[in-house]
């Protein structure tokens, strides 16, 4: 149907929200990892911005997750649809996605904190966050919205990944006291898609790199 490369390095939490959706919709995709320290010429000349993802289709280079996500929404509107069909509904889903993209930059700025102090106050801030998620979850689960599996629960399972690699290092008490985070954790980190996102060596990749 569609002629799609997937790039990126092989820890970036974005680039699975895109994989997510692929692979969701059963489309066939090639995926391409780079070093982001010694870029390659071709993908300098590829991404304006020099940032992954990158999906290019055919000849044409396609970036930001966002847009993305919303490109491969459109292509494929009918192949399980991974947005509400409400306004509302949809509207809010997104919102949502935009505040998981903005955790990851805050679990970038936690586990790179350089003090213990900063350390504390960002851990105690991403808590906070963990928790403005639990008011918004369903409570019936086993996802986002309930039953069905969308977008917005594409772009929380890369958190959560990170989270099991940090569960590796120590107990920072994110999600203390938040059953229905954790039960919503369990229940992406068992779908096939998700499982399937990453490369097979990525936690141990990313140990290493917080080493």
């Amino acid at each position: 149907m569609h002629d799609f490369e997937l790039i990126s390095n092989i820890l970036c939490p974005y680039t699975q929200r895109a994989a997510i959706q692929l692979a969701e919709k059963g489309l066939g995709v090639k995926r391409t990892y780079i070093d982001l320290a010694h870029k390659p010429d071709w993908f300098v000349q590829l991404s304006p911005l020099g940032k992954v993802p990158v999906l290019r289709v055919g000849d044409t280079a396609v970036f930001e997750t966002a847009i993305i996500c919303e490109y491969i929404e459109e292509v494929a509107r009918d192949r399980t649809p991974m947005w509400p069909a409400d306004p509302l509904d949809r509207a809010r889903h997104r919102a949502w996605a935009e505040f998981a993209s903005a955790l990851i930059a805050d679990i970038f700025g936690f586990y790179m904190a350089p003090d213990e102090e900063t350390f504390e106050r960002r851990r105690s801030g991403l808590a906070a966050r963990f928790a403005r998620l639990e008011r918004q979850l369903p409570g019936t689960g086993p996802y986002f919205d309930g039953e069905r599996f969308g977008l917005v629960d594409a772009a929380f399972a890369p958190i959560f990944r990170l989270l099991e690699t940090f569960d590796q290092v120590a107990d920072f008490g994110l999600l203390d006291g938040l059953p229905g985070t954790v039960a919503y954790r369990r229940s992406l980190a068992a779908r096939q898609s998700v499982r399937d996102a990453v490369a097979p060596d990525y936690g141990s990749v990313f140990l290493r790199y917080l080493s």
